[in-house]
């Protein structure tokens, strides 16, 4: 089996209503007219990535108006849809929470972002994390066919463990919407992709925002997906756009034959604990 995904790259703007109708008219490109079985949007796609704006867009999963509206697109359209993440209120408390609807409209996994992010490299933090939202404490994931997809959200993509733990599951593409600022983007986006990709043999996929020079975070762009090789199969520029990639599954059984790395694990010496909700 193939997986053909699209990594929506998509311009977010002050206003909530027309990021979801952008949304909504690229999901149905990608499915209808790029013929994507599976489509990502990027972190906090429905608004601009300030503390003001999210509060402000926060919402209950699954009966907000995003929600519904990724609920209506997955059915309508007939695909599955990683709603990249939007800001979740529950029992008083705010998340930073990945959706995933399934082609009949169901709410198929629901992933809240574990590594909160309080640091930037350019030394301009726009948004404090740790002041905002309450960290996730459980893994998801969610499969399309026969093949298990591992969710993580931007920060998490730095800790190798995490996506380890994923492969451990038997994930074989792992998923993660993300606003990475210009400076950190140049240095780290691509490396950090080939590196997940390379330490745990499976597709990996990075999910940015187009870039928008008047934004307080400006986003680095560049979404891409990257094989069990560590090579680069799609790329997009800074611009929005639809970036779609055939993931030929059975690279994978041919990398982890020639590169039998996860047998040659010595477990003896080092262990990860793993979990599944």
């Amino acid at each position: 089996m193939t997986i053909k995904i699209a990594l929506i790259q998509l311009r977010v703007v002050d206003s909530k209503e027309k990021n979801l109708k952008n949304a909504i008219d690229l999901i149905r490109i990608a499915k209808k007219e790029k013929e994507a079985n599976v489509v990502v949007l990027p972190e906090c796609f429905n608004a601009p990535y300030t503390a003001d704006t999210l509060l402000n867009v926060a919402e209950e999963i699954p009966t907000g108006e995003t929600c519904r509206a990724l609920s209506n697109a997955a059915r309508d359209f007939g695909v599955h849809v990683v709603g990249g993440s939007i800001v979740e209120s529950c029992s008083g408390r705010l998340y930073n929470t990945c959706t995933v609807w399934g082609p009949e409209g169901d709410l198929v996994a629901t992933y809240r972002k574990v590594h909160l992010c309080d640091s930037s490299l350019s030394g301009k933090m726009t948004v404090a994390e740790t002041k905002l939202f309450t960290a996730g404490s459980k893994y998801a994931t969610f499969t399309v066919g026969e093949t298990r997809i591992g969710l993580g959200i931007c920060w998490d993509m730095r800790f190798a463990e995490f996506a380890t733990a994923y492969r451990t599951m038997g994930c074989d593409l792992l998923i993660y919407p993300a606003v990475c600022d210009v400076p950190t983007g140049e240095q780290h986006w691509e490396l950090l992709a080939k590196a997940r990709a390379l330490d745990n043999q499976a597709f990996v996929a990075f999910c940015s925002p187009a870039r928008d020079t008047h934004a307080k975070l400006i986003p680095y762009g560049h979404s891409l997906v990257v094989d069990p090789w560590g090579r680069i199969i799609q790329r997009a520029t800074e611009f929005q756009e639809i970036v779609v990639a055939d993931l030929v599954l059975k690279e994978l059984t041919d990398v982890r034959k020639r590169i039998p790395v996860f047998e040659q694990k010595r477990t003896d010496l080092y262990d990860l604990k793993v979990g599944c909700s």
